[in-house]
């Protein structure tokens, strides 16, 4: 096989077979094949797209590229849930004790966050010990007792993803469908959940901006699990807005806590019902109806909650926080932002919001970028919302006090005020089987 080759042939629009594709992928995970023969490859697959087999043997050659998670000891119990990145998501800490308290077995793999999107890992890291880190053994263990462990990704899972995505990062290929299906399915195969639902967000706090891209998205990604053996679920979600009321990782964790003790934001908890009865459904193999009473009966019995003390002590973390969330310490700094102007908050730009809780310390613009816990935004008021001058709509917490009044302009900026009231998005716009 010559690279040239395999250029020349999907410069010209044409399918390449099951073998190039391997040989490729291989190829280039090994280290012999150069980075400026592989971006001219995925320039031309921006351009020309790629057929369903295409994307499926890319995505099986990627999760094969290195190791793989065996949970064939759990049968068909193991889901897995994925999410495109979002502002005050925090529906991973909420969904996988409901689901384990049902007879799931989450076995999770979740990443940090980088740039204006938080990670689930990060948020975890809330409760002193929790571990992120844990051998094979270790996180078998805690499965088997459990029913659930989240840690970090292992560093040598679909290793050709990692050097794939870094390369498309700085050639401006990121934004292909068929690339990020495999991308992010690469992953989910590897990790070995016999059950997958995702939840593909659109809007200005979303990597697709609109619904039908999302929706195209989560058509190529249910496709290719289905292809590839796996009971699989896409729900399209907004993400005009951000999820709940807290942004930043403990901020986050308290809110999650509130859900899982039955209270906390209507459209988080909607979120968070909806994922955990497609999670239970397909994995179960319960009618949605029956799934969404089960789901439902674990929140209000007290069940999902007792799970999260359980999992996060099993994980070495301080299970009292889950208990009392006032024991998460406070940012030294705050500060009220007020409305500018009577109106309604016509629009929300999420990514903003979210740039400006990193700007607090509660993410990362680069990879080396420390945590600050404690930081992060709590808004009083989101779009639709019907506000006077002077009133608060939303609250910065910091230990970076130099840092306030940038957060401050992009919180504001983010905004746009009207004297009309909006028309709301569906939450959830479409749900793809």
């Amino acid at each position: 096989m010559r690279m040239y080759d395999l250029i020349t042939k999907k410069k010209r629009g044409e399918e390449l077979s099951e073998s190039e594709i391997y040989e490729f992928i291989g190829g280039y995970t090994r280290g012999e094949i150069p980075d400026y023969q592989v971006s001219a490859l995925m320039m031309a697959i921006y351009f020309r797209g790629m057929t369903d087999a295409e994307t499926a043997a890319m995505t099986m050659a990627m999760a094969q590229s290195g190791d793989t998670v065996d949970l064939s000891e759990f049968g068909a119990l193991t889901v897995d849930k994925h999410s495109t990145g979002g502002v005050g998501d925090k529906t991973t800490p909420v969904i996988a004790p409901i689901v384990a308290t049902l007879g799931c077995k989450v076995a999770k793999m979740s990443g940090r966050g980088l740039g204006h999107t938080g990670g689930t890992v990060d948020k975890l890291e809330s409760f002193p010990g929790y571990k992120t880190s844990m051998d094979s053994e270790e996180f078998f263990d805690c499965v088997r007792r459990c029913g659930m462990a989240v840690i970090g990704q292992s560093g040598n899972l679909a290793p050709a993803d990692k050097k794939l995505y870094a390369l498309r990062d700085v050639t401006a290929t990121v934004d292909s469908i068929p690339l990020i299906t495999a991308s992010v399915m690469s992953k989910k195969l590897a990790a070995g959940s016999h059950s997958i639902v995702l939840d593909v967000k659109y809007g200005s706090g979303g990597f697709m901006k609109t619904p039908e891209d999302a929706e195209k998205l989560a058509r190529g990604m249910v496709e290719i699990g289905k292809r590839c053996g796996r009971n699989i679920a896409a729900l399209i979600t907004s993400m005009d807005i951000p999820l709940g009321f807290g942004i930043g990782n403990s901020i986050e964790i308290k809110e999650a806590i509130e859900v899982l003790s039955g209270r906390g934001p209507e459209d988080l908890r909607t979120v968070c019902i909806s994922l955990a009865t497609e999670m239970a459904s397909l994995s179960l193999g319960l009618e949605r109806e029956e799934a969404r009473g089960a789901v439902l009966d674990a929140i209000e019995s007290g069940r999902a909650l007792a799970k999260m003390k359980e999992w996060i002590g099993a994980q070495g973390g301080d299970a009292a926080f889950a208990e009392d969330t006032s024991l998460f310490p406070l940012a030294e700094f705050e500060r009220q932002v007020t409305a500018p102007t009577d109106g309604y908050i016509y629009s929300m730009d999420a990514e903003r919001v979210g740039i400006a809780s990193v700007v607090l310390g509660a993410g990362r613009m680069t990879k080396d970028d420390e945590i600050d816990h404690s930081a992060g935004i709590i808004l009083a008021k989101k779009t639709g919302d019907r506000v006077k001058k002077g009133e608060v709509i939303a609250t910065l917490y910091t230990n970076r006090e130099a840092k306030l009044d940038e957060a401050e302009r992009e919180v504001l900026g983010a905004i746009r005020f009207s004297d009309n009231e909006p028309e709301m998005p569906a939450l959830i716009y479409k749900t793809i089987r």
